[in-house]
């Protein structure tokens, strides 16, 4: 059974998918970013929304999207159960530090999940 969160994830990196494909990049990139948004605190699925980002990056041909993504991907996969910023949208463009606000509808996502500690 998957929480609404998962559920909402799924359907973030479908929905980026989708956009890929129909060649919108700008909404590729707004489903992706909403796809980091919810998994920060899952490492896999937060260094896939990063990975994907470097590759639509790639795509572009936008050379700072693809080299701001390479160490986030690592890090997604090293600190994502030590410390995210939280709201933060996962792009190149923004500081991989800085917390930003959360909208209400991924807020009320995430306020019943419980940071994943270390096994």
């Amino acid at each position: 059974m998957h929480t609404p969160l998962q559920q909402a994830i799924s359907e973030a990196f479908h929905q980026a998918d989708l956009a890929r494909y129909a060649h919108d990049n700008a909404a590729a990139f707004t489903w992706l970013e909403r796809a980091h948004i919810l998994s920060q605190r899952r490492p896999l699925l937060h260094a896939k929304s990063h990975w994907l980002m470097l590759t639509l990056g790639w795509q572009q041909r936008d050379y700072r999207e693809v080299a701001g993504q390479l160490p986030r991907v690592v890090a997604a996969l090293l600190f994502s159960r030590i410390w995210v910023p939280i709201g933060n949208t996962g792009r190149a463009r923004v500081s991989a530090f800085k917390p930003m606000p959360v909208a209400e509808e991924l807020h009320t996502l995430l306020q019943d999940e419980k940071p994943v500690r270390p096994r």
